[in-house]
């Protein structure tokens, strides 16, 4: 490819300077393939026409001085090209790799999206069926999206009441199941024990729900009720409740023959119409309201071990498929008494097996029940979550950094000014360079000088211009267009200087001459790399899109990480959640803490349950249930003042309101902190007082009389979380017995304790009047007080 002819040195520089240009920046090669390429062919030149030179030419014309010269020269051109390459290759390879790291990311972000929105989708029905959860999940993200605290007091005060997720349903059939004995062995189980039993059996329930086509509602202590036909109406209903309630009583017995421990179901069933939804504003529960709600639970107390009470309603939707006999629920209860409801007890059509004991009798009753009940392998309490992946994206692409885009035009090369400064320095070197190895005087050798150095430098100022294009498109265009233009001038100033040379250059042919060659290189290159800016320019394109796409999945990642919190601590406390989701969540195994001191408290509305009636004018008990809605939720908003931190709210069961103060603390408790044990049960009670002024403001504006009866105790409990596909958070023990009892055996608008807690009350300067020995089912008599509101609110006492 070399001409022969001398004034072709120069014309070999472009040709070879554009494969070196072209290896960095159109061919797919590593750094160290693109160095070694452009190494070799800038090698073959230089060898190739040092040969040619020294054997061709210097015995005719040149000396060893100019072809040391010429090689110099055209060696410091190669440098200064690969360096120009090098260098370009370098910041491209950087940009493509951050593309490369960010396309990663967002790829990460969008499978975390799906699973946060999965696993929000799976938390949501775990606690509400899906007609309610997808309402209430718009309502919390348009409440998430609304940051604005102006815009938020705007809804607020459009909306007079708070948001209602209740439904009315037509037949569908109630059951109520207690287990009977489970109090006393409870008594005797350690926290870990209690919370796989219940776990075990309740997950065993669940899945002979499934089985019979029924919805769990709640677990309330040992007490387990669900409901056929919902939400869906099923024909059979009553069918699917008793076949369960037999499956239950059923296993009850295998668990009894098994281990031999004293335990056993009782079942009551009743069909008849429900309101369910969900109410309050924290710890959102699906529960189920009516009358026929409350006289099935009746039911089931009015029942007998081991049998499945039923109505004659239900009797009638079961059309014979069992044979039943005479209940007499009336003898056992003075509630189906009163309502003179005819019961019935259902036969069980299988026959009864005796299984041996499996177990040996010298064990505890607890061990006996935990080791068998493990046998069944219940699924855990957010056993549908434990397949959610996590993703570092950062570990993903071994980068720690953010890239936050603002818009496209603003967009930086990276080191862009290096960039600048390293072709600047090479301009300058190459004209240095060439002035004091040529040391030319002639005018026409000045112009060859001048046009070989623009051919050198007219490579690097397109590239410099096209890089520039990259943040000044226009700008960078018309400075490689100035530069192409500025060659053209001078080679057709060295080419038509003399009509000698012209003729030469018609004579000789257009490839014979080197400096027109040169700039059709020139031109060859421009129009490659001006290809290459418009490749370059779609990439910065495509990576701002995807730079903003990536932005929005992590904001819509953020929200609903968010939801998935709210949602979940509206399941567990704060401390019990973040076990259960997270990047550090722990649910290999069941929750489960025994707290020294936690004082726990149940406050009840029993006006509402006269205040309650179903009829057109309310639809049938929705508007009732409304108001219920109002009192729950206006206690729920207590509970995010300060003051109250430290309340946790459990559950409500139907009018009644369950919280505990002192389960955010160590679970076990030392006699330093004694001090901060007796601030908790104070903390309570101005809770309740709280709660007793907050139903007064109600009954202002509703025109009503409804009065607070409240009953505190303080003591040793186990929580935990029990149940898989509808997880629930509770606490049992007799500080949990006994604090219910102070509430059903008090007095409206008073706040009953036990004598223990009347104590510490005293110590922290409340006042207590003794009420004396009550009879307390199942402990005896009692000694117990009444919390003086009254002089508490004078006195000012209470924790700020």
């Amino acid at each position: 490819m070399l001409m022969l002819h001398s004034s072709s040195y120069s014309l070999q520089v472009p040709f070879f300077l554009f494969i070196i240009i072209t290896v960095y920046t159109m061919l797919p090669f590593q750094m160290s393939y693109a160095v070694t390429l452009s190494i070799i062919s800038s090698l073959s030149h230089i060898i190739v026409l040092s040969v040619h030179l020294t054997v061709v030419e210097l015995p005719h014309k040149l000396t060893n001085h100019l072809i040391t010269n010429q090689l110099l020269s055209n060696a410091v051109v190669f440098v200064c090209g690969n360096m120009v390459g090098a260098f370009h290759k370098v910041l491209m390879e950087k940009a493509l790799r951050q593309t490369f790291q960010d396309t990663l990311r967002c790829l990460g972000i969008r499978m975390k999206l799906e699973i946060e929105k999965r696993q929000q989708e799976n938390l949501l029905q775990s606690v509400l069926p899906v007609y309610i959860s997808m309402k209430m999940k718009l309502a919390i993200m348009e409440r998430c999206k609304c940051k604005d605290k102006e815009e938020q007091q705007r809804m607020v005060r459009d909306n007079n009441f708070h948001s209602l997720y209740v439904k009315r349903h037509e037949n569908v059939s109630i059951l109520y199941a207690d287990i009977v004995g489970f109090t006393r062995l409870a008594s005797d189980c350690s926290p870990k024990e209690l919370v796989i039993m219940l776990n075990e059996l309740f997950g065993k329930f669940d899945q002979i729900a499934k089985e019979n086509e029924c919805m769990r509602i709640k677990i309330l202590g040992d007490c387990y009720y669900c409901v056929s036909g919902l939400p869906v109406s099923l024909p059979n209903h009553a069918k699917n409740c008793v076949k369960m309630g037999l499956d239950m009583c059923e296993a009850i017995k295998q668990v009894r023959e098994a281990t031999g421990v004293d335990i056993n179901m009782r079942v009551g069933v009743h069909s008849g119409n429900v309101l369910c939804g969900v109410i309050g504003l924290r710890k959102w529960q699906f529960d189920v309201w009516s009358h026929d709600v409350t006289l099935a639970n009746h039911m089931e107390s009015g029942g007998l071990p081991g049998r499945v009470h039923i109505t004659e309603a239900t009797l009638k939707h079961l059309n014979k498929a069992y044979e039943v006999e005479e209940g007499n629920g009336h003898l056992r209860d003075p509630y189906l008494k009163e309502l003179n409801v005819k019961t019935y007890l259902v036969i069980d059509p299988r026959v009864e097996t005796l299984n041996s004991s499996l177990m040996a009798p010298s064990m505890r009753a607890s061990v006996r029940m935990t080791r068998f009940l493990e046998s069944w392998g219940a699924v855990k309490p957010f056993a549908h979550l434990q397949s959610r992946e996590e993703f570092s994206t950062d570990a993903m692409v071994n980068g720690k950094g953010r890239c936050k885009v603002r818009n496209y035009r603003t967009i930086e090369m990276p080191r862009f000014k290096y960039y600048i400064g390293c072709a600047t320095f090479v301009f300058l070197c190459i004209f240095i360079i060439q002035m004091l190895v040529t040391k030319q005087t002639r005018f026409n050798t000045l112009v060859l000088n001048m046009s070989s150095y623009v051919t050198t430098i007219c490579p690097k100022s397109v590239t410099l211009s096209l890089s520039l294009s990259q943040r000044r498109k226009k700008l960078g265009l018309a400075f490689a267009v100035l530069a192409c233009v500025l060659l053209l001038a001078l080679c057709v100033l060295f080419v038509f200087c003399s009509v000698e040379d012209s003729l030469m250059v018609f004579k000789a042919g257009l490839m014979k001459h080197p400096q027109l060659m040169s700039c059709i290189y020139i031109m060859l290159f421009l129009f490659t790399m001006l290809l290459i800016s418009h490749q370059n320019e779609y990439c910065y394109r495509q990576d701002f899109l995807l730079k903003n796409k990536n932005l929005t999945d992590k904001e819509e990642v953020e929200l609903c990480e968010n939801l998935n919190c709210l949602l979940l601590e509206n399941v567990l406390p704060a401390h019990v959640a973040a076990l259960f989701v997270g990047e550090n969540k722990k649910n290999e195994d069941l929750y489960y803490k025994s707290y020294d001191c936690v004082c726990v408290m149940f406050a009840s509305v029993p006006d509402f349950k006269e205040f309650y009636t179903e009829c057109d004018i309310n639809k049938e008990g929705l508007e009732c249930l409304r108001l219920l809605n109002e009192i729950i939720a206006d206690f729920d908003e207590l509970l995010s003042k300060p003051k109250f931190s430290g309340v946790e709210k459990i559950k409500t069961i139907g009018s009644t309101y369950m919280a505990a103060a002192g389960l955010s603390g160590p679970p076990e408790q030392s006699s330093q902190d004694r001090e901060r044990q007796n601030a908790q049960i104070g903390n309570m009670v101005e809770f309740a007082i709280a709660l007793i002024g907050k139903l007064d403001g109600i009954n202002r504006h509703s025109f009503n009389t409804f009065r607070l009866r409240v009953g505190i105790n303080h003591g040793p409990v186990i929580a935990g979380v029990i149940g898989a596909r509808k997880p629930q958070y509770d606490i049992w023990g007799n500080t949990v017995n006994v604090a219910s009892r102070m509430e059903s055996t008090g007095e409206l608008g008073k706040i009953q304790v036990t004598e223990e807690t009347s104590d510490v009350l005293q110590k922290l300067g409340y006042s207590c009047e003794c009420r004396g020995l009550i009879n307390v089912k199942g402990k005896g008599e009692l000694k117990t007080f009444f919390v003086c509101t009254d002089s508490s609110k004078q006195q000012g006492i209470g924790l700020s």
